[in-house]
């Protein structure tokens, strides 16, 4: 008796698709091979239904190979999606910086253009205001030299009669200091500012006066610039409210601590015309 016999119609085997996993698939394919080497015994038997099952038996086998090549088809199908979305995503990534990058750019380059601009401004203020303080200074010039073309001849008149007395004790004095330093606040003896020099000038004469030179322009009796004496404190600006003094040695000249450029020297009135002067001796 065959080991397969069917009766009546031929049945099929389930195509059950666990049977591609899990190792079922070389089961069949060993007893496929065991039917086989059986085959030649049982041939005289039933031809027949031997086939028959060899035919079923690899239509299994086709049906099962056809799911497996589709499965990895679309295998290969999910992983190609995975690798262009993620590819995507690089992209999306990279462009956002790029993006990014020019936008720092921009901003920094217009930070960068608005400071300019602003120091350019002030710089142009800066220019502007030193124009103005120059023509302010010219104009001022011109008046102190119209000034002093009116008031040099009475001056050099006075200048005939020599200091004597506490007025030669003044002048001499600053003689003596010609070529200090000029330091604001600064108080001798190599060292003075424009007050300072005055106020120790005068003590060295016997006589006190105030620090600075807004008192000391009214600490006397005002004089016109026509009518000066040597040991005369000659001031810049408004009485009582000066800015700058010096002391008048006669000759049309003057002596005092002017800045800190020049220091202490001696120059001629026209050079820097003074506003008024007081007479304090």
């Amino acid at each position: 008796m065959s080991p397969i016999r069917y009766r009546g119609r031929h049945r099929k085997p389930s195509r059950a698709s666990t049977l591609i996993r899990g190792g079922v698939l070389s089961g069949v394919v060993g007893t496929v091979a065991v039917t086989g080497a059986a085959a030649p015994a049982h041939a005289a038997e039933d031809p027949v239904e031997t086939t028959a099952e060899l035919r079923a038996l690899n239509e299994i086998l086709s049906t099962s190979t056809s799911e497996a090549a589709q499965a990895t088809e679309t295998y290969a199908d999910l992983t190609g999606l995975r690798h262009e979305h993620a590819d995507a995503e690089r992209k999306a990534f990279t462009t956002a910086q790029r993006a990014a990058a020019e936008l720092r750019a921009e901003e920094e380059a217009q930070a960068e253009a608005e400071a300019e601009a602003a120091r350019l401004e002030a710089e142009a203020q800066e220019a502007a205001a030193a124009r103005e303080a120059e023509e302010a200074a010219a104009s001022r010039s011109a008046e102190r030299s119209t000034l002093a073309a009116a008031s040099a001849p009475a001056a050099t008149e006075s200048a005939t009669a020599p200091a004597s007395g506490s007025a030669a004790a003044v002048i001499s004095f600053v003689q003596s200091q010609l070529g200090d330093a000029y330091v604001m606040g600064a108080t001798g003896p190599d060292a003075w500012d424009c007050s300072s020099l005055v106020q120790a000038a005068y003590a060295s004469a016997g006589i006190s006066l105030p620090r600075t030179s807004q008192p000391q322009s009214t600490s006397g009796t005002q004089v016109s610039l026509s009518n000066l004496q040597p040991g005369d404190i000659l001031y810049w600006g408004s009485a009582g409210s000066a800015y700058h003094v010096a002391i008048y040695i006669g000759g049309g000249q003057f002596i005092g601590a002017q800045n800190s450029s020049t220091g202490v020297v001696q120059r001629d009135m026209a050079w820097d015309t003074p506003t008024g002067a007081v007479r304090v001796l």
